[in-house]
Parts: C-alpha cells; structure tokens; sequence
C-alpha cells in the first residue's frame, strides 16, 4: 500500500515540475515576443551601412531594407556588384566601393558615409563582408591561407568598426556583426572557423564597451545557406588546388582516394544542409537594425537553431563525433 501511495505522488511531483516548467517556457516565450516587438521609429533618416552587398545577406538585406523605407549605402566590392544592386533598387539607395580588407578603401567609405549620414551620425552597420575558402584539413594550408580569410573576415570587421565608431556614437546606433555557428563549433580546417570564432569575441568586448555610449551590438549565427561562401563547386575547385601542392609523402599519408572521398563528403553535407531562404538571417539582420530590444544573438535557419547551437553546449566528444561522420576514414 506505502510503495502505491509512495509512486502516485512521484508522478504528482513529476507532473506538476513538468507543468511549472511548461508555464514558465510559455511565459518566457510571450514576453519574448512582446519585447521582440517594440520598433525604434524614424527610419527615415536612419542610415545604415552593410558591407558586403554583391550578392547573398549582403544584397538581400540591402534591397529589403530599401524597400521598407531606409535609407541604405551598401559597400560593394566591385563595380558590377554596386551597378546591379542599384538598378534593382529605389534611387534611395547608395552604394559605394569597399574593400574591407583595404584600410584605404574604408576610409574612403568612412567620407562617403560621412557626408551622407551629415551630423545625425550612422544609425546601423552590418558586418556581413566575408570569404570562406580555402577549407579544408589544416595540414594541407598554409600561414597566407589564414590569414587571406582572417583579413577579410576578421580583421576586415575589426578595422570597419573601429572606423565608423565615431559616427555610430553620434546616433546612438547598432552595431550587426555576421559570425555564424562555426564560431561556436570548429567543423572545418582553415581560417574560417578561426576567424567566426574571433568575430564571436570581438563582438562581445565591443557590446560591453559601447554600452555607455548607447551602441547595441548583436551577432547573427547563420546554420548553413546557400550563398557564395557555400558554393560546392568553388570549395572542390579549391580542394583540388590544395592537395595538388602537397609534398608526396604527406598525400601517401592520406592516400590516393582521400581528396575525392572528402570533397564528396562535403558536396553532400552541403545539398542536405544548406537552405536557399536567405531571409532567415536578413530577417534576424532587419530586426538587430529596427527592434527596440535587439537581442545580442540570432541564430538563424533550422539547423542552427535546433541542432548545431545546441550541440555546441554538449561536451566536445558528441561534436568530434558528428565531425567525423561524414569525413573519410584516412
């Protein structure tokens, strides 16, 4: 009779914790979404920069802002980049030639937008300039193979915030740094993983310091979209150009079917994984940029969100162990 007694009020307690937990998820939730939804006003004079806008966020993020009524200057990095992009949009719109990895060429943005932005100062500038290759097993780069994406994705960041700082603090404004789950989790050799894991801490040290100065920093850590950063045939091409310049006693190491086994394997992670919505992350952009609260992180797409953040929290041997599932077995 006590063991029956002693069971019925286990499941009591075990229900009731599990509707506490439940009411407080749902309530967590409803205040989310209320505070989510408080919008700054007077977007009309709210200038943001992005970076990056020759394609991919950049682009999409460019023409959805200026669709809504803000005024937008997107850096481009080539010419036909900034002629596309302003042949699809509203005359609203500027466009300017940037070069993140060329202190020169941001400081001659840091003019244009001046003169643009006049004493109301940057309301918005989002980081979104990035390359991804080469990647690949970290024996086959070299120094130049890290640094080229460290300059870009990293330091490029660095040197456009430290550049546009003063007319940020005149308006108070945000700062949308783009890492990505890669900064959370190390799945690929090269220097794109170092470098999403420097934006990561950077964006960290700059939200603490601006915070006195009014300037909201957030980050957005996209799953895996399809983009140019994610083209399989650029990584493969670039695979390919990699292995050829081994010495031969390393590729007898891997052996001679390794390359294509690997190239394979990331040709299918990339068709299984990469989704072609880019408003997913735009959308966590546009409201990092417009939302009274912005929130210091986004992650962005499915596979971010429910599985690739998560298991960055797991101990290392659950991600070593997903890591290696796809790579071949040397």
């Amino acid at each position: 009779m006590f063991v029956y007694v002693y069971i019925f009020n286990q499941i009591i307690q075990s229900h009731l914790l599990l509707s506490s937990f439940a009411s407080l998820a749902t309530a967590f939730l409803i205040l989310r979404f209320i505070r989510d939804s408080f919008k700054v006003d007077q977007f009309g004079w709210r200038h943001v920069l992005i970076t990056g806008c020759d394609s991919g966020f950049g682009n999409l993020l460019a023409r959805q802002l200026d669709a809504k009524g803000i005024p937008v200057i997107a850096g481009c990095l080539t010419e036909k980049g900034a002629s596309d992009l302003s042949a699809s949009t509203s005359s609203r719109l500027k466009t300017v030639l940037l070069n993140v990895a060329d202190s020169a060429s941001i400081k001659k943005a840091v003019e244009f937008v001046r003169a643009e932005v006049g004493q109301k100062g940057l309301w918005g500038l989002v980081n979104n300039a990035g390359i991804s290759i080469p990647i690949g097993p970290v024996e086959w780069m070299k120094l130049d193979d890290l640094t080229k994406i460290l300059d870009v994705n990293l330091l490029g960041v660095i040197d456009v915030t430290l550049q546009f700082l003063p007319l940020l603090k005149k308006a108070k404004g945000r700062v949308v740094n783009v890492a990505s789950i890669f900064g959370r989790l190390s799945l690929v050799g090269g220097g794109y993983c170092l470098s999403k894991y420097g934006v990561e801490a950077f964006s960290d040290s700059l939200r603490r310091d601006m915070q006195d100065f009014g300037i909201k920093v957030s980050i957005i850590e996209p799953g895996f979209f399809k983009t140019a950063v994610t083209n399989a045939k650029t990584i493969e091409a670039d695979l390919k150009r990699l292995w050829t310049r081994l010495p031969q006693d390393v590729k007898d190491t891997y052996g001679t079917t390794y390359m294509q086994e690997y190239a394979k394997s990331q040709d299918f992670s990339l068709r299984i994984l990469c989704s072609a919505d880019l408003s997913k992350v735009t959308n966590c952009m546009e409201h990092a940029l417009t939302a009274y609260y912005p929130r210091t992180r986004y992650g962005a797409g499915w596979d971010a969100k429910f599985f690739w953040i998560p298991l960055s929290y797991l101990p290392s041997f659950m991600s070593d162990f997903v890591y290696k599932l796809p790579i071949p077995l040397k």
